[in-house]
């Protein structure tokens, strides 16, 4: 008998084994081509496994990563498919929870390496287009967009990019004002940015919901160094919503509040938290009228910051009683730089405070202008000012009631080689301050800022001043508006500077003297040299004093190119014809100058 051949097999079992055979050529390149010790290991062993294995492991091996992770662990690292997970992405949930993350810490730097790159370079494209779409140049550590008119929408996009900067240190908001309320969009992220330095949301219309949501968001941001939130208005009376979380931001150094209508309560609050951020170096409460009776306790608490460096508390409503209690805490903070108390109604306080000013051996800037000053205040600072070596900067403006004891001050400033700027304008100067100034200042050879406006007695005594006046000065800015000038005034300026005694000065204020006669102008105009330097001069006269210039508009146009750094020329008030101001345009057209003629 014969067997009967077996006959061919059923459909569906030729239809597996076809797709069998056909996957097996398919993959067999791949695995002959190969180099990894890997892959040589699978080849070598081939013939002990089935074929359906040797299949199962390569499309387990070649399985994307983000199949083989829960989702969830998936959004944080790795760009997902088009589906409802990636609205899970934008929107940020990038937690892991505790299973996920040993999942994750098992698996090589090799299979994390290629996902990982191509969401990089994928993350960091969406971060291009969207600086470009706001005229920004993108970085890695630093985002800037100050003034960009972000919306409500842009937080959102700008939200879901911040997990692609991993990386970023510095965010830089402010002046924003459409973004106040949509904060909360943008800390969700943040608290996942433990390298974030500095964070800027000055002028961004922060609501009250938005301070409660920084609070928050800030305990998670262990590294931060600077908050700037000035200019938000609504900050004020919720302060402590910040302040209540700055136990965990011990690393904070620069603090700004500028004009955030904080109220004495706040004060209390931010005083009460300076044990908390004992390395700060920089605080500004500036402009913040009703908070000067609520900073009692920050000035007692002073002693925990004693790496303080900058305090600023201009205008704040503090009184001399206020100023009392500041004085006795200074000791604490030796290491002061920069003080500025200036349009606060101190006179009278600082009698018992200046004492406390010797601990400054640093102090660089010293700043009370229009602080209603009395006499006594006066010679209290002139017994401390001379022991003040490292002091650059010194502002006296706006204190009509110094009396005569302001001519001995001056006398003193001789032992402030490092003085760079002196600033006493409307502080009522008498005949014989200007004597004193004129034998002080060849003591000071780095003053680069003279400020003597508003200061009538100056007028006709200028020639006193320039007369002590040294060679090689340093002196940049020198202001007298409204000083009562006259024509001999201004010989002695054209004397000294065609000396070249004002060889780097790049600013001359000589506004509001309508006491100057035409004549004496085109005279100035005329024979003036040596200001190569000069960069802005403004000769405007008084509001409602219009006065024709036919006397020297052709002299002035003479003398333009004897300032060849000239780029502003202020005129307001002077009456120029439609010819004149032809004769201005033309000047910048033939001379290829670029100078700007305001009048």
């Amino acid at each position: 008998t014969h067997t009967a051949a077996p006959g061919p097999p059923p459909r569906r079992d030729r239809l597996k084994g076809g797709i069998l055979w056909l996957r097996i050529r398919a993959f067999q390149p791949e695995m002959e081509n190969t180099g990894s010790k890997r892959h040589q290991g699978e080849i070598s062993t081939k013939h002990s496994k089935s074929p359906f294995d040797l299949i199962v492991n390569q499309i387990w091996r070649r399985k994307s990563f983000a199949e083989r992770l829960p989702q969830s662990s998936v959004s944080r690292f790795f760009k997902v498919s088009e589906n409802s997970n990636e609205a899970e992405c934008q929107l940020g949930k990038t937690s892991l929870d505790s299973e996920n993350k040993e999942t994750v810490s098992k698996i090589s730097s090799d299979e994390l390496k290629p996902p990982d790159v191509e969401c990089d370079s994928a993350g960091w494209k969406q971060v291009t287009e969207f600086m470009a779409r706001l005229g920004k140049k993108p970085n890695h550590k630093y985002m800037n967009l100050n003034n960009s008119q972000l919306t409500a929408n842009d937080m959102v996009q700008l939200a879901a990019l911040l997990q692609n900067l991993p990386n970023l240190e510095e965010l830089d908001l402010s002046w924003n004002e459409e973004i106040g309320g949509t904060l909360k969009l943008l800390t969700n992220h943040l608290q996942h940015m433990s390298q974030l330095r500095v964070l800027v949301l000055g002028s961004c219309g922060l609501a009250e919901r938005d301070v409660s949501d920084l609070g928050e968001c800030i305990q998670h941001l262990p590294n931060i160094e600077e908050i700037d939130l000035s200019w938000n208005r609504d900050l004020g009376g919720n302060l402590s919503l910040l302040t209540r979380m700055f136990n965990t931001v011990s690393k904070l150094k620069i603090l700004k509040l500028i004009d955030c209508n904080l109220t004495a309560d706040d004060g209390r609050a931010l005083g009460k938290s300076l044990a908390a951020i004992t390395r700060l170096e920089f605080l500004d409460l500036s402009m913040n009228k009703d908070v000067g009776s609520g900073l009692e306790i920050l000035f007692r608490e002073l002693k925990h910051v004693p790496q303080l460096q900058v305090l600023k508390l201009h205008l704040c409503g503090l009184t001399k009683v206020d100023i009392c209690g500041l004085g006795d805490t200074l000791e604490h903070v030796p290491g002061m730089k920069k003080l500025v108390l200036s349009c606060n109604d101190i006179g009278g306080g600082f009698k018992e405070t200046t004492v406390h000013l010797l601990n400054f051996k640093q102090l660089q800037v010293f700043d009370v202008h229009q602080c209603s000053l009395t006499e006594d205040d006066v010679c209290a600072l002139t017994q401390i000012i001379p022991l003040l070596p490292s002091l650059q900067v010194l502002n006296l403006a706006l204190n009509r009631n110094l009396g005569m004891s302001v001519r001995h001050l001056i006398s003193r400033l001789r032992f402030l080689p490092r003085l760079r700027s002196l600033i006493v304008n409307n502080c009522n100067l008498t005949k014989e301050s200007i004597v004193e100034l004129a034998d002080t200042i060849p003591h000071l050879t780095e003053l680069e800022t003279l400020d003597l406006s508003w200061n009538k007695c100056l007028g006709g005594n200028l020639g006193e001043l320039f007369q002590m006046w040294q060679s090689n000065t340093h002196l940049c800015v020198l202001k007298m508006c409204s000083c009562n000038l006259t024509s001999q005034d201004l010989a002695s300026l054209v004397s000294t500077s065609s000396a070249g005694f004002l060889e780097n000065l790049q600013k001359l204020d000589l506004t509001y003297n309508n006491t100057i006669d035409d004549q004496s102008w085109a005279m100035f105009f005329r024979e003036i040299s040596g200001l190569k330097e000069l960069v802005e001069l403004d000769i405007g006269l008084r509001p409602f004093a219009h006065r024709e210039c036919d006397l020297w508009i052709t002299v002035l146009l003479g003398s333009l190119t004897r300032f060849p750094s000239l780029t502003g020329l202020g005129m307001n008030n002077w009456v120029l014809s439609a010819s004149q101001r032809d004769l201005l345009n033309a000047f910048n057209k033939d001379n290829k100058r670029n100078i700007h003629f305001a009048y």
